[in-house]
């Protein structure tokens, strides 16, 4: 029963993804952006939805497990201030320069802002790096959920597989349409039965009071802040949300929208949608502790699914298990897709010789990459067993750490492409050495101080930035002229 409900409610979202074939008007811009259609709730749900992945749920509720309730502080608390400001002060920006220059890529925005090629193809291959691993995290977290939540019986692979194919259907069918279509559909699931899921568990549990006393009887330290994260953890945490300013995947959507008020609503409801999943899922972490006590390593990423299988009936199991299903999908889709998009624009039609692509070609490229891109992360789920929060975090890091070119590029008209390149320079040079650092048993602190990375490539991103702009030529006038123009913004 659990298994065939999770196969139908696949099937429905390929069905609506592919629903969205009937408006498609055949041409790149429609493909890759919607021809800039998308109104304020399916942005918002697009938006959301894409932001949130197997991390929210899996990840969260993991870290949860290990660390107690400050890890609800971690990421959600300084989500729901950092992220509608990105939203005001780089969105809103960003979406009025690219359909005026009629722009549809992160990298032909920073290419053209800087009249560089060097910035586009470094940003193009550092955004590329950074992003596949963040792929990772939706395939394996849709292995690890089909597994568990069939007891074992499913292999991991099985459900990777199932969510790679149907993410690919409707992607290369259906194009940003239908993924925005997809991800309404499934934000509003995962964001339900999230609150089900815990409400339903703890008065399994004998109700959320008595079930936390327990669980803080046998792990005290799972209530105290002070005894598992570090203040200077916390602080450093607090910049990881900036990397919602630099995701591809995000900046595309934001190009989709139709007007610049269909971001208002995406402002105001974004803490209280970030709520609605957070606190379900840190809340079932921390319970799992009263059923599962033991746990180690990658086996706590998957607490969440124990939870679901061991406590519900096989009905709302199926249906719960829907709902991780849909935030992983949800974030997977627009990741893969404008992957596809850097690579056939920033790519093949940038550096394409003879004719010009025709869009029936360009929309072919696209779709071709997006299942060479799926297939790739794919294969590499087979093999691939970190922690889903590690992988999410280093990720995150790295796009955090790319965050001033953004406010640069929009604020500071004496930014140059000098700035720029050493900024990105240094962004994945200390990505590297950071990862390797961590790697081999340094852990996730500079020297052991309770400071991330991030806040140290953060600050180095925007030295390099400010540094290199300074020391080199202004940029020409009609290139400020193009992205600084006279007037009122466009509506």
């Amino acid at each position: 029963m659990t298994l065939a409900v999770i196969v139908v409610y696949l099937a429905l979202v390929l069905a609506i993804g592919l629903w969205s074939h009937r408006l498609f008007r055949g041409t790149g811009e429609d493909y890759f952006v919607a021809t800039r259609s998308i109104g304020p709730f399916v942005l918002l749900m697009s938006l959301f939805g894409t932001h949130m992945t197997a991390f929210s749920l899996l990840g969260a509720s993991g870290e949860a497990y290990r660390t107690g309730i400050g890890v609800f502080a971690l990421m959600a608390s300084s989500s729901a201030i950092v992220v509608p400001a990105v939203i005001y002060f780089v969105a809103t920006r960003m979406w009025a320069v690219g359909k005026r220059l009629g722009l549809v890529t992160q990298v032909e925005y920073f290419r053209a802002r800087w009249d560089s090629e060097a910035v586009g193809l470094l940003l193009l291959v550092v955004v590329v790096v950074l992003l596949v691993p963040y792929l990772l995290i939706g395939v394996m977290g849709g292995g690890v959920t089909l597994q568990q939540i069939s007891g074992g019986a499913v292999p991991r692979w099985v459900g990777g597989l199932l969510v790679s194919a149907v993410v690919l259907v409707y992607v290369t069918y259906g194009g940003l349409r239908g993924t925005a279509w997809a991800n309404t559909f499934q934000t509003l699931v995962f964001m339900s039965l999230g609150a089900l899921t815990a409400v339903y568990i703890a008065r399994e549990l004998g109700g959320v009071g008595p079930a936390l006393a327990k669980v803080a009887e046998s792990h005290p330290r799972l209530f105290v802040r002070e005894g598992s994260i570090r203040p200077s953890t916390m602080l450093s945490y607090t910049l990881i949300p900036l990397s919602a300013g630099m995701f591809p995947h995000l900046f595309m959507h934001w190009l989709s929208a139709k007007k610049l008020d269909s971001f208002k609503l995406s402002m105001v409801a974004y803490p209280l949608c970030l709520l609605a999943v957070w606190l379900p899922s840190v809340l079932l972490g921390v319970l799992g502790h009263a059923s599962f006590p033991d746990l180690q390593g990658p086996e706590a990423s998957s607490i969440l699914i124990r939870m679901i299988h061991h406590h519900a009936p096989e009905l709302l199991a199926g249906l719960l298990a829907a709902g991780v299903f849909a935030a992983i999908m949800s974030s997977l889709d627009s990741q893969v897709l404008s992957l596809g998009t850097l690579f056939t624009r920033d790519v093949v039609r940038r550096y394409r010789r003879g004719k010009p692509l025709e869009e029936r070609q360009e929309v072919l490229i696209g779709r071709v990459f997006v299942i060479a891109i799926l297939t790739v992360t794919f294969v590499w789920s087979l093999v691939a067993q970190p922690s889903i929060f590690a992988i999410a975090v280093w990720s995150f890091t790295g796009f955090a750490a790319l965050f001033p070119l953004a406010v640069a590029a929009l604020y500071w008209r004496r930014s140059t492409k000098v700035g720029a390149i050493a900024a990105i320079v240094s962004v994945a040079a200390l990505w590297v050495y950071f990862y390797l650092d961590g790697a081999a048993g340094g852990g996730y602190t500079v020297g052991g101080t309770g400071i991330l990375p991030v806040a140290v490539m953060v600050a180095v991103s925007a030295l390099a930035l400010v540094v290199g702009s300074l020391v080199s030529q202004p940029p020409a006038a009609e290139v400020l002229e193009r992205f600084f123009p006279a007037g009122p913004r466009a509506s």
